[in-house]
């Protein structure tokens, strides 16, 4: 369990304001440049000292599983029962969530969680990127970003942290992924990259990814596997106790670290024919699917770029050169015999 703890004092988010033992919600108006969005975000504030989580959802547009956990959990978390303060941005990135329901803005085409910290003199998505860095992860304690398989993908719910050269950073990160309780945790060896919690492990916060669902699943019983990881984790950091949060009487999967292998992308534009399912163990050079030009049937062959297991993937039919055809994951070191 995580030590760090604020005083108890107001919690702010641009006009938004909590005070001890209060929830306040409501949204903020964010200059994007040719348009301003109006970000959804729920501020609990407890009752006791605690230290400060952040819970992003609808980062991706497309991704049902984090956006609908996140409301939930709002409306379930009450100040006299927190310790600490939670804020909470269901909504993260406005123009994919109800404009796109893809990865990208329809903005400007770029995909947020390539570009973070963002830039607030940038383009569109690259203000928003900085708004949420400068707005909701200022003073963090610990940062999870939600997110599921897209409604053009699939995927095996897993937990997402990365390396740094920090080793007591290092261990509450992978403290907080091993607490949601999920089978599979994903490590990078380095927090290089503009994924969201990359950037917030460089800047010195214990920052996971929590991905689960696939598909565009908006199913209760996926987002109640997604709340209960996040009341682990809650307990975990000292946030809530466990007797305030109704059992479900789910236990958590053994886990089992792993690493990034490869990311399989399309070598041209066309359609896309995978050979292989979720969770399928594939070995360096097996082919796993054909992309075919739609004018001529001329074929590409697809194969693995390394040994390991598919944790997810583009079910999507068209895809351009470049789209993420495939990850691949290999059992980490410790892990190689377990």
């Amino acid at each position: 369990m995580t030590h760090d703890t604020t005083t108890s004092q107001d919690l702010t988010v641009g006009a938004l304001r909590a005070e001890p033992g209060a929830k306040t919600r409501g949204t903020v108006a964010v200059d994007l440049g040719p348009v301003t969005v109006d970000v959804p975000v729920i501020l609990v504030n407890g009752a006791r000292p605690g230290p400060r989580v952040v819970l992003t959802g609808g980062v991706h547009g497309g991704e049902f599983i984090g956006v609908a956990a996140a409301s939930q959990l709002a409306n379930l978390l009450r100040p006299e029962q927190v310790s600490g303060q939670v804020v909470i941005c269901p909504v993260s990135n406005p123009p994919a969530v109800y404009q796109g329901r893809l990865g990208i803005s329809p903005l400007d085409g770029v995909n947020i969680n390539r570009i973070f910290p963002g830039d607030p003199a940038g383009g569109p998505t690259q203000r928003m990127a900085a708004w949420l860095f400068e707005n909701l992860l200022a003073g963090a304690d610990a940062y999870a970003d939600l997110h599921s398989g897209g409604i053009d993908g699939f995927l095996l719910d897993f937990v997402g942290y990365r390396l740094t050269a920090d080793p007591e950073l290092d261990a509450k990160t992978r403290d907080m992924a091993h607490a949601v309780g999920y089978e599979r945790v994903v490590l990078g060896t380095d927090a290089s990259g503009g994924n969201s919690h990359a950037a917030a492990a460089r800047r010195g916060i214990p920052a996971i990814l929590i991905e689960t669902g696939q598909g565009g699943d908006r199913e209760a019983t996926t987002v109640r596997r997604l709340l209960d990881g996040l009341h682990r984790l809650l307990h975990h950091l000292g946030i809530t106790d466990p007797e305030d949060t109704e059992p479900t009487g789910q236990a958590t999967a053994p886990r089992r670290e792993w690493v990034w292998a490869a990311f399989v992308e399309s070598p041209a534009s066309g359609l896309w024919f995978p050979d292989f399912a979720p969770g399928d163990d594939v070995t360096e050079g097996q082919s796993i699917g054909r992309v075919l030009d739609p004018l001529d049937g001329t074929e590409h062959k697809v194969t693995a770029d390394a040994t390991g297991r598919i944790l997810y993937g583009m079910t999507g039919l068209t895809v351009a050169p470049g789209a993420e055809l495939a990850a691949i994951a290999a059992p980490a070191p410790q892990n190689a015999d377990g």
